[in-house]
């Protein structure tokens, strides 16, 4: 193999790399009170917005969004076993308007 036709973006450490800013955006992402389906609503441009918010460079592909969103169901889904437990709460819920607008309500 000369080199030519190495997937760099599949290797063991690129894995690991992907892995570890997954876990560091689902950190800030969940302390934000935002879930899967949200984050998944959010535009390219708003997400790499977000992954700089959350002092990571953003990522280049969906593989790791992907990622994210699957750590924020495994959290959720602990939560709402642990709801007594302190780290089942998010502490930064205030800021989830910065990232998901909530819907306006038409006059009637």
């Amino acid at each position: 193999m000369d080199g030519s036709d190495a997937d760099f973006a599949h290797t063991d450490r690129a894995g690991n790399m992907r892995r570890e800013k997954a876990i560091t955006l689902a950190r800030y992402v969940w302390e934000r009170g935002i879930d899967a389906v949200e984050l998944q609503t959010l535009s390219d441009e708003q997400r790499r917005k977000l992954a700089r918010a959350a002092g990571v460079n953003p990522p280049s592909t969906s593989e790791t969004w992907n990622e994210v969103a699957g750590l924020l169901d495994r959290k959720d889904a602990w939560a709402a076993a642990n709801p007594d437990h302190p780290s089942a709460t998010p502490q930064l819920v205030d800021e989830k308007i910065m990232w998901i607008k909530p819907p306006i309500t038409p006059w009637t």
